[in-house]
């Protein structure tokens, strides 16, 4: 039995034996008093959420069937699509059986059936009609949802609220499949996004009454489980009849999976799949709108308890074209228990990356300066071991951790921030001016910044041997490739960075290589095929603020690359990032800075040293810790 069918029937059981609702437990209360998260601004793309609902009773309310699943991803029945022609069936529950005595036509057979068409006229009208309608239950909805909010509810008047708000869904669906016919003319197909009617289901028909029923909570658990259950089976339903829309729907069965997830307290398989539900649909969103900071924001939400890979999501939310300003309060919720030695939030977590997250929570909020140089200090000892004994395991930690520094170097997208605000100044256009940017502050966060990203980078760099650390020493040199392009970048991060230790890299890079790197390509190099294959961190560094201008335009264009295959690891992804580094370095070096390539002897060097042999007999062993006089040079 599936794993979602499996939920809902033991569900159904518990039902079944009259147990009462349960307590609210803690991870019930991390359902905040704040619902920001779930509400969504206009995306700049024209496709989001942020709705306004209505209802219509109906008879009375039935639990949904158990959604299908279909490559892991939960279904809805077919019972639920009706066709605008037949409106007046609004319940979806079970169609009376045919009698086994009707007579069967077997003396003729029909090629196809008799269809009806419809008239452009003939859905404008229908569109009219079902319109009238939802407006009158949207208001209701509204009414009732502000409305109840201190009141105590009786089991009926949840039963009617949950029927009103269902028979708002389907007018909408109604609403939807109508405007959207084939038949339908271009301005009716318009009247959906010009009357924001998707915007209008999410915020009316779901989002305030299931907030309506957190706030009553336990008491209100079984009903509001069965509403999501709607909610969510009529959502994948208008993903599969009303493509138009598809970001929103996707985007919605995010939020309803996130609803359902955070409300399970007695079932750990339960709240684990509605995770995994609810991670399926922002991934996919994410891949559809990249540079929109919203999506990350709820990632880091469902990355819990690993804390590398939520500093990295709140890091990402704040450092995209579209930040999710709400981040910058989100992200404390992971910073404060490690900035005040809270036990069971350290215990669950290895000490180097709780030191990795600590600095970044110091130098974003400015508190706690007395832990910042013993927490940067446990980080650096710690990381080298660390890397050693996780082998490949390191692969996606290393680049969580470029990321993440790069992320930090921009002050967390803070305007003020030396870097970020150049990088806001170069993108302005025409049609998007900066005219409010805050003047650049140097600040002293950003200087330490300066120098944990630099120890860091050369700590990794050192073990110049191991192809585990290539992810992150990759993700860091597209940061730095990217702000050698201005005077601050070269400015402020050029002197800090080891580079005779970087062209020690690259030249090992370049003689251990199977096959002849492409250097001097234009973009970066596509496959021989040329069919683009991204490497695992080119989705997480995908969309952005810095990477804009690294990815080729349609780098990310095969979407038929499942989820599993976009972080596998084959044999020849070691050369494909062997040849991306090599790359970078080349095209750092041709900006004619302190890394210099010699076209002749096909080498790198310092500018103004001389190319040392000696330091490419043998790289360094892969567990030996740094060496005292290496830790020495990278002071700055």
């Amino acid at each position: 039995m599936d794993n979602f069918q499996a939920a809902w029937v033991q569900h159904q059981r518990k039902t079944a034996r009259g147990s009462s609702p349960s307590t609210l437990g803690a991870s019930r209360a991390r359902l905040s008093e704040r619902d920001d998260d779930f509400v969504r601004t206009k995306n700049p793309t024209g496709r989001q959420l942020w709705s306004a609902d209505d209802a219509r009773k109906t008879g009375s309310p039935q639990r949904p069937r158990t959604p299908q699943t279909r490559h892991g991803q939960l279904m809805s029945s077919s019972s639920h699509r009706r066709s605008p022609q037949h409106k007046g069936q609004r319940n979806p529950g079970h169609q009376p059986k045919q009698s086994s005595d009707a007579a069967v036509p077997t003396s003729e057979m029909f090629l196809q059936p008799d269809t009806r068409s419809i008239s452009s006229d003939q859905l404008a009208a229908e569109v009219q009609g079902i319109y009238a309608g939802l407006v009158l239950l949207e208001s209701k909805c509204i009414e009732y949802d502000s409305t109840q909010k201190e009141t105590d509810l009786s089991q009926e008047q949840y039963h009617a609220l949950i029927s009103l708000h269902r028979s708002l869904l389907h007018e909408h669906h109604d609403f939807l499949l109508a405007s959207q016919h084939p038949s339908a003319s271009a301005a009716l197909r318009r009247l959906a996004s010009k009357y924001f009617m998707p915007a209008r289901m999410w915020r009316h028909g779901i989002h305030s009454f299931l907030e309506l029923l957190r706030r009553k909570l336990p008491g209100s658990l079984e009903h509001m489980l069965t509403f999501i259950y709607i909610a969510y089976t009529m959502m994948a339903l208008l993903y599969e009849t009303v493509p138009t829309f598809e970001d929103t729907w996707i985007e919605c069965l995010g939020d309803l999976g996130r609803y359902r997830m955070a409300v399970e307290d007695d079932d750990i398989r339960d709240r684990e799949i509605w995770t995994g539900v609810s991670r399926f649909w922002y991934t996919k969103a994410s891949d559809k709108i990249p540079m929109t900071g919203r999506l990350y924001h709820h990632l880091a939400i469902l990355a819990r308890p690993n804390a590398l890979q939520q500093l990295y999501y709140y890091a990402k939310s704040l450092c995209v074209p579209v930040p999710f300003l709400s981040a910058r309060d989100s992200v404390m919720t992971l910073f404060d228990p490690l900035l005040n030695a809270n036990p069971s939030a350290s215990q669950r977590l290895e000490p180097v990356d709780v030191a990795f997250v600590r600095v970044h929570g110091i130098l974003f909020s400015g508190t706690h300066e007395d832990q910042l140089e013993p927490s940067m200090k446990q980080f650096l000892e710690l990381l080298d071991n660390r890397i050693g004994r996780e082998h490949g395991n390191w692969l996606e930690s290393g680049y969580f951790i470029g990321i993440s520094l790069s992320c930090l170097l921009l002050g967390f997208g803070d305007a003020s921030n030396v870097l970020m605000n150049v990088v806001l100044k170069s993108q302005q256009t025409d049609d998007n001016t900066m005219d409010d940017l805050p003047d650049p502050v140097l600040t002293d966060a950003f200087n330490t910044a300066v120098r944990f990203a630099a120890r860091t980078y050369e700590i990794v760099i050192a073990r110049w041997g191991d192809k585990n650390t290539l992810p992150c020493l990759h993700s860091l040199l597209v940061f730095y490739w990217f702000m050698m392009d201005f005077d601050v970048g070269r400015q402020y991060l050029e002197d800090s960075l080891p580079w005779e230790q970087t062209a020690l890299l690259l030249n090992y890079l370049l003689r251990t290589s199977e096959f002849t790197p492409r250097l001097d390509t234009p973009e970066i190099p596509w496959p021989e095929g040329g069919k683009a294959h991204p490497l695992p961190e080119d989705y997480a560094m995908r969309g952005l603020i810095y990477t804009g201008t690294y990815f080729p335009k349609k780098w990310f264009d095969d979407t038929a690359i499942d989820d599993d295959e976009k972080y596998f690891e084959p044999a020849s992804t070691v050369g494909k990032r062997c040849e991306r580094i090599l790359w970078l370095g080349h095209s750092i070096a041709m900006k004619k800075r302190q890394l210099h390539w010699d076209k002749q002897t096909r080498k790198f060097s310092i500018k103004g040293g001389n190319h040392n042999d000696e330091l490419e007999e043998e790289p360094v062993k892969l567990a030996a810790p740094i060496s005292t006089s290496l830790v020495n040079r990278s002071r700055l």
